[in-house]
């Protein structure tokens, strides 16, 4: 009977883990927009959202679209619905979509004074963040702060908030580029200009010139990396990591965090490698066993290796849980489970010895 339970227990919780993964992937894209508007972190708008609407199923985000439960307060003045919360029939905010809800709750803490501290924080210190929400007044569960940091660990919901702030440098980049280039088109049509009219000047000359730069520099573009992580220490589930760039020497970080080379290989399951041949992860304690959610999507070109670096989970174990071997490379877009055995393996493909072909399952 206790074997029944366990098994229906543990359908329920990946049913449960399933629904919050379709809820990020819906709503990833509009806290990124979000928080490069207003400065509001995408994981603490992710975590609030799962955790006030139930993953969008609660009654009062159905029949409202408000996915923060942000009550109506003196100064609204759109639509409303009401719902029984802390007391009867309390007045909330409806909106026409999610989107408009999602801009609301950016307003709202961007607009209300005891939210200002929250804004002088790093956007990526969810933790401060989420305690700075208790203690500012939005919720009245006395453990509000822990399960959003909850719930941003086990999904690595900081992981959008770091994607929303190299979004954000980029088009403070291109903005600062294209004004540069109106700029001097400006100027190149200012001295060009001819004070008196000219029969000979073709209009379609002057209309080359004119545009020439402007083309010049939009199809001018820079490669950035998928993915910026912080500088100096950071932690990938609940451990201490940084970010080494190509051609780093592992001895180098090794003496800068005063750890034995064998130790700083061993932890990161790398052999002989002194300078490294690409940018990485590098972690300076020993993964965990379990990652900090139950799983990841495989990407394209993610390797086995790549996947325990990035949640910070021993190979070993990542292993076990999807019943695979070294030799297997799961396709894109399958689920790796992180914290318990995998029903069946992922789709894989098979890497054959050096000079062979590869097969696919």
């Amino acid at each position: 009977m206790s074997c029944l339970f366990l098994f229906f227990g543990l359908h329920a919780a990946i049913a449960q883990s399933d629904k919050t993964l379709a809820y990020i992937n819906q709503y990833k894209d509009i806290a990124m927009q979000e928080m490069i508007r207003t400065g509001v972190p995408a994981s603490i708008t992710l975590a609030q959202g799962i955790l006030e609407s139930s993953n969008g199923e609660s009654d009062l985000c159905k029949k409202s679209n408000n996915h923060f439960g942000i009550k109506c307060k003196n100064d609204w003045t759109g639509d409303r619905v009401f719902h029984d919360d802390d007391a009867r029939h309390e007045c909330f905010r409806s909106y026409p979509n999610a989107a408009a809800s999602f801009q609301d709750h950016s307003n709202f803490l961007k607009s209300r004074s005891n939210y200002q501290n929250l804004f002088a924080l790093n956007p990526t210190d969810y933790t401060n963040w989420a305690y700075g929400l208790k203690k500012a007044g939005y919720a009245t569960e006395k453990d509000y702060a822990q399960r959003l940091i909850e719930l941003i660990n086990r999904y690595n919901l900081n992981e959008y908030s770091v994607m929303a702030l190299t979004k954000g440098k980029e088009q403070q980049a291109n903005f600062a580029q294209q004004s540069t280039a109106t700029f001097n088109n400006d100027k190149e049509v200012k001295a060009t200009m001819p004070t008196t009219p000219e029969p000979a000047a073709s209009p379609a000359k002057a209309v080359m010139q004119t545009n020439t730069p402007v083309a010049s520099a939009n199809t001018k573009s820079v490669a950035e990396p998928e993915t910026v992580y912080p500088e100096g220490i950071f932690t990938i589930n609940h451990l201490k990591v940084v970010y080494a760039k190509k051609g780093t020497a592992l001895l180098s970080i090794a003496n800068q965090y005063q750890i034995n080379l064998s130790r700083l290989l061993e932890y990161n399951d790398l052999e002989d490698e002194n300078i490294l041949q690409a940018g990485q992860l590098i972690f300076l304690e020993k993964k965990m066993k379990k990652g900090d959610k139950d799983f990841h999507i495989v990407k394209n070109t993610e390797t086995l290796y790549n996947i325990c670096q990035q949640e910070g989970i021993r190979m070993e174990y990542l292993l076990q849980f999807n019943k695979l071997q070294k030799n297997m490379q799961p396709l894109p877009e399958e689920k790796i489970y992180l914290r318990f055995l995998a029903p069946a393996s992922p789709k894989y493909t098979t890497i054959a010895p050096e000079n062979s072909s590869t097969t696919s399952r």
